[in-house]
């Protein structure tokens, strides 16, 4: 049958990945920024700050923000059609909060995708590809109702921006991740939840649903704004999706494999059809989870659904 001739063929990163100049032009602190580098045996860790002698590996990447037209041409060379890229969100809001965005930061990205399209690529562009603002991780990052408004200020700015330079958008990177939420790395690169060593198990289940939910709410918002803004915009969402398979073929494992891939179905679900799966209120129900929500919230899903 062969591929269409529009198949966008490409590759994906993320700002924190390459970029590099993590201090430069205005841009704040990230999450990234205090996440030091792992190794065989070594675990990464989360810094309360930047302290000398540790390895940041974001802090130069490859150190795209300055080589980025040379490395776009290989990115051509390879045939790329389309290339994915994340907005460092503090390069635009330096601390998240802030009224008015950070002009340096605009301009950069106009200029990183007026060069994939100079060069005959598609930008897809990520709002949220673990790059919270540090500042408003320590305000509770998404557990935080006004993260999701500082979300919504920074994904209207950007659109608006570059509604004629990009059509394809994705609101969250693999926010599925966190179903790994006693593994502390996974909240707090989504949802800019920093780890408490106090906390239960149940109040780090209540936090990283909390968040979850506020990021649904953030992600359906952002799409309708979307399409306000340009309705040709594509906006869709980014699920990780890992297969989880039974160890035997006895019922109870199979059952239990089955129960597991329902904490990856269930972004997928909300992203598509709109609306929480019944099986997931009566999990939250069962675990005693209770989440806070405004009035809206609910129809903003619902209104929010994702074109992929």
């Amino acid at each position: 049958m062969g591929f269409p001739e529009n198949f966008l063929w490409g590759g994906a990163v993320a700002a924190h990945q390459l970029e590099g100049a993590w201090d430069v032009d205005g841009r704040g602190p990230s999450i990234c920024d205090v996440l030091t580098g792992g190794a065989a045996g070594v675990a990464r860790k989360i810094t309360d700050g930047v302290i000398d002698g540790l390895n940041y590996p974001n802090h130069r990447g490859i150190d795209y923000y300055h080589t980025f037209r040379e490395d776009d041409a290989l990115f051509r060379e390879m045939g790329f059609k389309c290339f994915r890229t994340s907005i460092s969100w503090s390069r635009i809001f330096p601390n998240g909060d802030e009224e008015e965005p950070n002009e340096a930061g605009l301009k950069f990205y106009e200029e990183l995708f007026s060069d994939y399209r100079a060069k005959g690529m598609e930008p897809v562009v990520t709002l949220s590809h673990f790059e919270m603002p540090l500042h408003l991780a320590k305000m509770g990052g998404f557990t935080n109702r006004k993260v999701v408004d500082c979300f919504v200020r920074f994904a209207t700015t950007v659109m608006e921006r570059y509604k004629d330079l990009v059509t394809y958008w994705l609101t969250f990177n693999e926010v599925d991740n966190q179903m790994n939420m006693h593994t502390p790395i996974f909240p707090y690169t989504n949802s800019g939840i920093i780890p408490n060593p106090d906390d239960t198990p149940h109040e780090v289940e209540q936090k990283v649903w909390q968040a979850i939910h506020n990021e649904f709410v953030a992600a359906a918002i952002a799409v309708k704004r979307g399409r306000e803004i340009n309705p040709d915009f594509q906006i869709g969402c980014m699920l990780s999706f890992v297969p989880i398979y039974p160890e035997t073929c006895r019922p109870d494992d199979v059952i239990l494999a089955q129960e597991q891939m329902r904490k990856r179905y269930l972004f997928g679900d909300v992203y598509v059809h709109g609306e929480y799966p019944r099986y997931l209120l009566k999990w939250w129900e069962r675990d005693g989870i209770d989440i806070a929500m405004e009035p809206g919230d609910l129809d903003a899903i619902k209104d929010g659904i994702v074109d992929y």
